[in-house]
């Protein structure tokens, strides 16, 4: 199709249109100002199945458990330890790593974390 040649609509086809990008301006711009509080679908599927916060971020971002832990300037063994939850973390520990997963410490803390 030359670049040059005209394309036809009708009204609603038209209408129809523009609210398909007015709804994806929308999310992209949702998606822009995003906080780091946005939790991933498949995040969210893992931390509903029992996955430790972290260790779903972690999977989700492809990162293993020695290189989450390099990233974020912790032991291996600590970060072990919190993902396992046999450990709290301290706040500044889980700002770490919060930063290094690209999130909020508020989305690594469930229910049972705050126990």
């Amino acid at each position: 199709m030359p670049s040059d040649a005209a394309v036809h609509l009708t009204q609603s086809a038209y209408r129809a249109l523009l609210t398909h990008i007015e709804d994806l301006e929308d999310r992209v711009a949702a998606l822009e100002a995003d906080d780091g509080s946005r939790i991933p679908h498949p995040v969210a599927l893992a931390i509903i199945r029992g996955d430790s916060p972290i260790v779903a971020f972690r999977t989700h971002h492809v990162l293993t458990l020695r290189e989450l832990a390099r990233r974020a300037g912790i032991s291996p063994s600590y970060l072990s330890e919190i993902e396992r939850r046999r450990k709290p973390g301290s706040a500044a520990t889980l700002a770490k790593i919060a930063a290094t997963l690209e999130t909020t410490i508020d989305t690594l803390l469930t229910n049972a974390d705050t126990r």
